[in-house]
């Protein structure tokens, strides 16, 4: 689809737009200076350097690295929001996700957990199957929504754009309060002329299928990974460095929150104690737009809202 389709059929879709959509940043737990897991006080000095710009985090899971134990205390005295993602695979791991819920989420007030999300991309890498991960979003939704003030906490996924799409995951779609969609031109080799062409496509494509699926009143929905890395390998024609970072930020993180689609961008500080694992040199470090030591992010963040 051409990039005057998507936005025409993206009109279509989410109607009038009456406000920016929100930023966020997806979060590491570990520490770069040792790769233990953050304390407390890591995340208030992560929340300390980002608050200027969100207050809005998501996290992937609640019992590694002990992070809901470590994150709320921070989350509360910062006045910050959080998505609480579960691993859902394998059954020990899962089991650890939901024992973190029962004990954690009493300690806060629901009001700074903006939703929990089982899986992130289980679909995309055939960790689960559709009916598996329905079931596993029911199975958390129930033990979510039955912690006292947590009634109407939504619970939902996050996966890849396209398989979303896919018309055989629609069972995970109709299960869940809240869908989230990943989409990294980078990772499909975009030149950067056409990034934001391409990103806007995926992320119509996905919000178009899961309102039609669900409903469009009855489905939250969010950006839940994108961004554009400042150094390492290129990835077919696409290039990593600050100023593409910085132009993918401005043509398709704020064009895409200027059509109020809620955005969380990937990610918020580099992590440099990551070991290779795409195959592309030294890019799986750059993600951030901090950098692991410095409290400036790496380009401005501004978006000139119309």
């Amino acid at each position: 689809m051409r990039f005057a389709s998507a936005i025409a059929a993206l009109t279509s879709v989410i109607g009038c737009v009456s406000a920016i959509g929100s930023l966020g940043f997806d979060l590491g737990v570990q520490r770069n200076s040792d790769a233990g897991c953050k304390a407390t006080s890591d995340y208030l000095s992560d929340f300390s350097t980002i608050g200027g710009d969100t207050s809005v985090v998501r996290v992937y899971a609640a019992s590694d690295c002990s992070t809901l134990a470590n994150i709320l205390p921070a989350i509360k005295q910062s006045n910050f929001k959080l998505f609480v993602g579960v691993w859902p695979t394998d059954d020990a791991h899962y089991a650890a996700e939901k024992a973190a819920l029962s004990a954690y989420l009493p300690t806060i007030d629901s009001s700074y957990i903006i939703a929990v999300t089982v899986g992130s991309e289980a679909l995309y890498r055939g960790d689960l199957s559709a009916s598996e991960l329905a079931s596993r979003i029911d199975e958390v939704r129930t033990l979510v929504q039955g912690i006292s003030g947590y009634e109407n906490t939504p619970v939902g996924t996050v996966d890849s754009w396209n398989v979303l799409v896919d018309g055989a995951n629609a069972e995970v779609i109709q299960t869940a309060d809240i869908v989230i969609a990943n989409a990294f031109s980078y990772w499909q080799g975009q030149t950067m002329a056409n990034s934001s062409h391409s990103f806007f496509d995926d992320i119509m494509q996905a919000l178009q299928v899961i309102q039609t699926t669900k409903g469009a009143t009855d489905i939250t929905f969010w950006v839940g990974e994108t961004g554009w890395p400042t150094d390492g390998g290129s990835y077919e024609n696409a290039l990593p460095s600050v100023d593409n970072a910085a132009r993918f930020w401005q043509e398709s993180v704020c064009g895409i929150r200027a059509w109020g689609i809620n955005t969380l961008v990937f990610e918020a500080f580099d992590e440099s104690w990551k070991p290779p694992t795409s195959g592309i040199q030294g890019v799986e470090t750059h993600w951030g737009v901090w950098t692991n030591d410095n409290t400036s992010p790496k380009y401005s963040l501004n978006c000139a809202f119309a």
